[in-house]
């Protein structure tokens, strides 16, 4: 799904021109990345929390030379989805294994 098709579906059910609705969801994401650049953490109830760690210096490999890389430090944006959507992840894996059983 891409950033479009959550404003076209978003547009139908509230009856907003499409147009508006682009709009309102993309400063949604501007509030979110800025949230994270200022705050390092963001907390939606019952989605998840959005948060910014610092990953340490590595040792890596180059998959196609195998020669060892060295990966400097960086910060990255980690997601832990919240107790609502495990749920419906969950519901979803359980009735596909029932489908596959059938």
């Amino acid at each position: 799904m891409t950033k479009k098709d959550i404003a076209n579906e978003i547009s139908v059910s509230v009856g907003l021109t499409q147009l508006k609705t682009k709009e309102i969801v993309q400063k949604t994401f501007d509030a979110i990345v800025k949230a994270l650049v200022e705050d390092g953490r963001i907390e939606l109830r019952d989605f998840g929390v959005f948060e910014v760690k610092k990953r340490l210096a590595r040792k890596a490999r180059n998959p196609r030379t195998g020669d060892n890389v060295f990966v400097p430090e960086r910060f990255v944006v980690t997601f832990k989805p919240g107790k609502e959507m495990e749920e419906k992840v969950q519901q979803m894996e359980e009735a596909v294994e029932q489908a596959a059983e059938k």
